[in-house]
């Protein structure tokens, strides 16, 4: 069958096993090399390559500790799936993503950030234990103590040091599934960057960043900040969805059109204005519109994802958005977000600093700028999100994640090497 990621692009002819089990993924190990792959939420090629070992019914329950908040399960579950059990008890998941659609396993193989990165780090820091299966056959256990040089390169590495076939979470408290918003106006870059600075001891924090403003309005923002509310319902009701019929004309969105919503959206929103919203529309606000990926036309898109170093300041980050801006390639996904310092896991993405993820629609000019914006976040000292990844050369992954060696290494180690590969993989000259 034909695959892609969830932007559309790339796409690739596939051979695709479904197992039922988790001892029938030992049979696909000596067919050739293969990558694991869940809902397909990656948006690049990193869940691509010509054998795909799909995880999504490997889903089952092992085992739930309601009073010490700890979860474990198939690698085939959902983050939307364990949402719907554990809040009702009164846990919530300790980092989330963008969107609730993405497995356990892709969680950990991407090791997500959420809009508490500056808090509590990314969904890795919080998994407990991981069993896989590795390229020789072997199942083994791995976590921070176990095999600790496994787990630090599975978590954020791909799949490309096996399958992981199960996994255990510590869960976070709540006493309610409602949030309280506070929405925030920003006017410029300068402002915003201020407003993360004196609310980094909020919980959850993101900001929509309009990025076709330029000038004095460069960086013109509406920063929402998030507490879990003290007291209230636990439930998770799923709510209505609609759903995007078809693939729409891609000249649909262009300049005008993303300038009108940009400027409509940042009208109706009110500064400093409090209010109590369910825990998926602030979490997952696209959750709601079923293959909204659609909408930039039958040649997809890229979501494009980067982080540039705190230490830089905020000059890095306007040269960026200065070039965005004068490209009139603007997003209507336009998404900032504070870091913490980096982890231990070798190629995960997030590191201290300011993180902006875009949508850019799929054309040559698309190609052109990110080669362009690839090159200033090396000379930046950034890095880019290999989970959004469609372009990014071998240089400048090399270039920018600087322990790849490292993880090449120990991925010989545990037998991965001609194993386990993805169309990004063997893009950006992994082995």
């Amino acid at each position: 069958m034909q695959i892609h990621g969830w932007g559309n692009y790339p796409t690739i002819d596939a051979e695709v096993t479904k197992p039922l089990y988790l001892y029938d993924c030992a049979r696909l190990i000596n067919g050739g090399p293969f990558i694991a792959r869940g809902m397909g939420r990656s948006y690049g090629d990193s869940a691509n390559a010509e054998r795909v070992l799909q995880t999504t019914q490997l889903d089952r329950y092992l085992d739930f500790d309601a009073n010490a908040g700890t979860l474990t399960c198939e690698a085939g579950v959902t983050l939307r799936e364990i949402l719907s059990i554990i809040t009702t008890k009164g846990w919530f998941l300790p980092v989330t993503p963008g969107t609730s659609f993405v497995t356990i396993g892709g969680a950990i193989a991407s090791d997500v950030h959420g809009k508490n990165h500056h808090i509590s780090g990314t969904f890795c820091e919080h998994v407990t234990e991981i069993t896989m299966l590795l390229g020789s056959g072997e199942l083994v256990t791995t976590s921070p103590i176990e095999k600790s040089d496994l787990f630090h390169t599975t978590c954020g590495g791909m799949g490309l040091t096996g399958v992981i076939l199960t996994a255990t979470i510590k869960l976070k408290a709540i006493k309610s599934t409602n949030i309280i918003q506070t929405t925030l106006k920003a006017d410029c870059l300068e402002n915003i960057y201020d407003q993360f600075e004196a609310h980094q001891s909020s919980t959850y924090s993101v900001a929509w960043i309009d990025c076709l403003a330029s000038g004095k309005r460069l960086g013109t923002s509406i920063l929402m900040l998030g507490e879990h509310a003290e007291d209230g319902i636990l439930e998770s009701r799923m709510g209505k969805t609609i759903t995007v019929p078809t693939y729409m004309p891609a000249q649909i969105l262009n300049p005008l059109t993303v300038r009108a919503f940009n400027k409509l959206y940042y009208t109706k929103v009110s500064h400093q204005k409090t209010s109590t919203v369910p825990y998926k529309p602030y979490f997952f606000p696209l959750d709601k519109i079923n293959d909204w990926n659609k909408l930039y036309g039958k040649n997809g898109f890229v979501q494009y994802q980067f982080v540039l170093p705190k230490a830089i300041g905020i000059g890095g980050m306007r040269e960026i958005l200065t070039k965005i801006a004068a490209s009139g390639a603007g997003s209507f996904l336009a998404v900032l977000k504070m870091f913490r310092a980096q982890n231990q896991n070798l190629l995960s993405f997030p590191l201290e600093g300011y993180t902006l993820a875009l949508d850019f629609k799929m054309n040559t000019e698309t190609v052109s700028l990110i080669k362009e914006l690839d090159a200033m976040i090396v000379d930046l000292g950034g890095r880019i999100y290999l989970t959004k990844d469609a372009l990014m050369s071998s240089q400048t992954f090399k270039a920018t994640y600087h322990q790849w060696q490292q993880f090449e290494m120990v991925r010989e180690k545990y037998k991965a090497v001609g194993h386990f590969s993805s169309a990004q993989s063997q893009r950006l000259g992994l082995l």
